[in-house]
């Protein structure tokens, strides 16, 4: 169980570097000292003036959101700051084989050695002993054993420059170590290529959410979307854009019934077009001289560094860029995402990454733009770099979602003190739930509220004329 109070003191909204809660806390505070239970003081007065803080920014002309591996937590979804349990249990149950003796496949003890490289933690496991006895930690306690702590996306990286220093052809790499119960050991290039494949794989693999268990995570991307659907349609179409490979967006855009223009056309194989991007949809009127009707339940989706359903093809003249986007994983099992390698940045100058960043680019350094950054860790330079563009924009703010912002990036704008700088922080705000639940508006309530004030403004003046006679 934990405090909603004590949760709710921790909660966050930092405009231009100023706590905009703090006459909250202080008010939360003072009212019960000496009480040994902190009350919420106006919990639905504070949701109600966050949400209309927040409403003038979701109608703003132009509004795109950026969805990181932090959205997708509830559903299943893994972090790689550390090399997640799930992961490993899966290169564990794939690497290890036979029963009297045990055998370990040569790429595990591959994996194992990077991430050692990587670490230099004295519990990563690299001897066979070691190994054997990690596979019941983590299949016996999975729930209760500490993920190994090294930046998967580093492990990848170490793994990709070794790669890289043996010949194309074939070859051998021996590293050795000063200390160490292991001095030495000897990469072969075609096992290194297996346990890149098996590490990549198992990572998308991961990544097919929501996880049995996990569905409610699914809802909250439901009501995230009806949310920005009450956006006015006077407005230009609100953009997601993730960096995530799921397809979470899509699958509560299907439940909802709302269209995503992502950039694929077709109805039995789906084709990259671009320029499907720059269409919308309509109703035709009930006669040839009405107005049509703009549909109200279309949304932009861009996935920045691809999909689990993506796959390429060989280009032709129906298929200019060859790639199709199909329902599941590929044919192959092998989707078109990019995997943190350090040739991310390289990757993402090619087709139909390129286009995606362009339309990224475009949207948020237009005037009258927000960006709400939701889950996103700032640890892909090409994804900051356009943000800080987007920054020489007068008219363009900036909303961090994140319990706990740490990041330089972050850090440095902070340090600003921009107010067109918005930072949600701590369990309450700081979380995709918690941004959908409590701050992001359903700007159909704020219609029906002023129509109501309208009302009964109405109802007064006819009164007050009424009394005049």
């Amino acid at each position: 169980m934990f405090d909603f109070n004590e949760l709710l003191q921790k909660a966050r909204l930092e405009i231009g570097g100023n706590d905009e809660l703090i006459d909250f806390h202080s008010a939360s505070h003072s009212q019960n000292e000496g009480d040994g239970h902190k009350a919420i003081t106006d919990w639905s007065g504070l949701v109600a003036d966050i949400q209309i803080k927040t409403g003038s920014l979701i109608k703003t002309d132009t509004l795109s959101f950026l969805l990181g591996a932090g959205a997708s937590r509830d559903c299943g979804g893994i972090l790689i700051s550390s090399v997640p349990i799930e992961i490993e249990s899966r290169l564990l149950a794939d690497g290890i084989y036979g029963q009297n003796p045990a055998r370990i496949r040569k790429w595990l003890t591959y994996f194992y050695f990077a991430v050692k490289e990587v670490s230099q933690d004295d519990d990563v496991p690299i001897t066979r002993d070691e190994i054997l006895e990690r596979r019941v930690l983590v299949q016996r306690a999975s729930s209760e054993v500490l993920p190994l702590r090294a930046n998967l996306e580093s492990v990848i990286s170490v793994l990709y420059r070794w790669r890289s220093a043996i010949p194309e052809s074939g070859g051998r790499l021996i590293k050795k170590y000063d200390a160490g119960p292991v001095r030495s050991f000897e990469l072969d290039s075609c096992i290194l290529d297996v346990c890149i494949k098996r590490l990549t794989k198992t990572l998308a693999g991961c990544c097919q959410l929501p996880l049995p268990g996990k569905d409610r995570g699914l809802l909250v991307y439901k009501k995230f979307i009806r949310k920005i659907l009450t956006r006015p349609l006077n407005l230009k179409r609100a953009n997601i854009f993730t960096l995530n490979y799921d397809t979470l967006v899509e699958q509560a855009a299907d439940t909802e019934g709302v269209i995503l223009i992502d950039g694929f056309v077709g109805t039995i194989q789906r084709i990259f077009h671009p320029e499907s991007y720059e269409q919308d949809l309509y109703f035709p009127a009930e006669t040839t001289e009405g107005r049509v009707h703009r549909h109200d339940r279309v949304i932009q989706l861009y996935k920045l560094h691809g999909s689990l359903t993506w796959e390429a093809t060989e280009s032709s003249i129906d298929n200019p860029y060859g790639l199709t986007s199909k329902t599941g994983l590929s044919s192959d099992g092998w989707p078109i995402i990019i995997y943190p390698t350090p040739i991310k940045f390289t990757e993402t100058l090619g087709m139909p990454y390129a286009e995606q960043f362009r339309r990224f680019s475009r949207a948020i350094i237009r005037p009258q733009s927000t960006l709400f950054s939701i889950g996103y860790g700032f640890g892909d330079e090409h994804v900051n770099s356009i943000i800080r563009q987007a920054l020489t924009v007068p008219s363009f703010t900036f909303v961090i979602v994140d319990p706990n912002p740490k990041s330089d990036f972050v850090r440095s704008l902070r340090a600003q003190k921009d107010k067109r700088v918005w930072v949600f922080s701590g369990e309450v705000f700081g979380t995709f739930y918690g941004f959908v639940e409590h701050v992001l508006p359903d700007l159909r309530d704020e219609e029906l509220r002023r129509q109501i004030v309208e009302t009964q403004r109405a109802v007064i003046h006819s009164r007050t004329r009424s009394n005049k006679y």
